[in-house]
């Protein structure tokens, strides 16, 4: 189930960062984010009524709520929707790839879960992969650039990120589904966008555009219902640490998706670099008994020629 719900979180959360750019036009982005993460608030509390799931929490758990609407589905996501005006889909999604090694700092501070030297390596080897797939886009940064202020936003973003992280684990932990948890979340997100959307906003409320309108929905129900459901699932499973490591595969779906719709051709160095990511997905979810097993394993010995092994036999 667990491998389910990562290829999930792969697939949906590596399209969603071209879907934002369908986003980004007359609408402020603010009022968009308000948008998305509004719809999806009604279709998970409506699907927890209809369940006849609990929807009644004390004050305090939904002071956890706003936290996490706070930082998971509102201030990160003004960054991401503001950085996407300066950068690629692409490099947006590689900053946000440094979630992975956030998240080990964060559940070693918040949770004292130990970092491993597989954790480590495993994101490292992700990691560098990343950055060989991007490396011209790179040497092209500058911090007088919109590229770098793009890269700031995503960076402050992704930090943002897994602070809500740390909330949601916090909250799964005492007990709260994440069905219940994610929709108020979402609907407290939406709630304090609303003001910003009204006081900044400029232009057109909303767009009745096939793209912007298509975009919306992809990213309210399949970015946000079904994405972070199974992300969100997948971090009180296996931790923050392991499930972060679903975005440094994020880049892949980017690349084909460029393939397909913007004819991206692949060089040498993109294949090394997807190489080098899926060696270090293999090593950061490998059980590590069998690492150990593979480690220890004697080489065995090579077979003495037919010839020797008769002239042993004739002494």
């Amino acid at each position: 189930m667990n491998a389910v719900l990562y290829v999930v979180t792969v697939l949906i959360w590596g399209s969603t960062w071209l879907a934002i750019k369908g986003q980004l036009g007359e609408v402020h982005p603010t009022a968009s984010i308000a948008y998305r993460f509004a719809l999806a608030a009604v279709i998970l509390l409506a699907w927890a009524r209809v369940r006849g799931l609990p929807l009644r929490y004390p004050l305090r758990v939904h002071g956890q709520f706003v936290l996490m609407g706070g930082l998971m589905f509102s201030s990160n996501f003004v960054c991401f929707y503001f950085a996407e005006q300066h950068l690629t889909t692409g490099l947006v999604s590689i900053v946000f790839a440094m979630s992975l090694l956030v998240n080990m700092v964060f559940a070693r501070l918040f949770f004292r879960r130990t970092i491993t030297a597989k954790m480590l390596v495993g994101g490292g080897v992700g990691l560098l992969g990343i950055v060989t797939v991007f490396w011209p886009e790179f040497q092209n940064f500058g911090l007088s650039s919109g590229s770098g202020q793009g890269i700031v936003l995503s960076a402050i973003g992704t930090l943002v990120f897994c602070l809500g992280n740390v909330v949601s684990g916090k909250t799964q932990a005492a007990g709260v589904p994440v069905i219940q948890g994610t929709g108020y979340a979402m609907a407290y997100g939406a709630l304090l966008m609303a003001p910003f959307a009204a006081v900044f906003g400029h232009g057109a409320l909303f767009q009745p555009t096939l793209k912007y309108t298509g975009s919306l929905v992809y990213l309210a129900v399949f970015g946000s219902v079904v994405g972070f459901g199974a992300y969100l699932t997948l971090l009180g499973r296996i931790g923050g640490e392991r499930a972060a490591y679903a975005m440094v595969l994020f880049p892949i779906v980017a690349l084909l998706l460029s393939t397909v719709f913007e004819a991206f051709r692949w060089t040498a160095r993109d294949l090394a670099g997807v190489a080098l990511i899926l060696i270090g997905n293999a090593v950061m979810l490998a059980d590590p008994a069998l690492l150990r097993r593979l480690a220890r394993r004697p080489v065995a010995a090579e077979p003495e020629p037919e010839s020797a092994v008769q002239a042993s036999a004739d002494r």
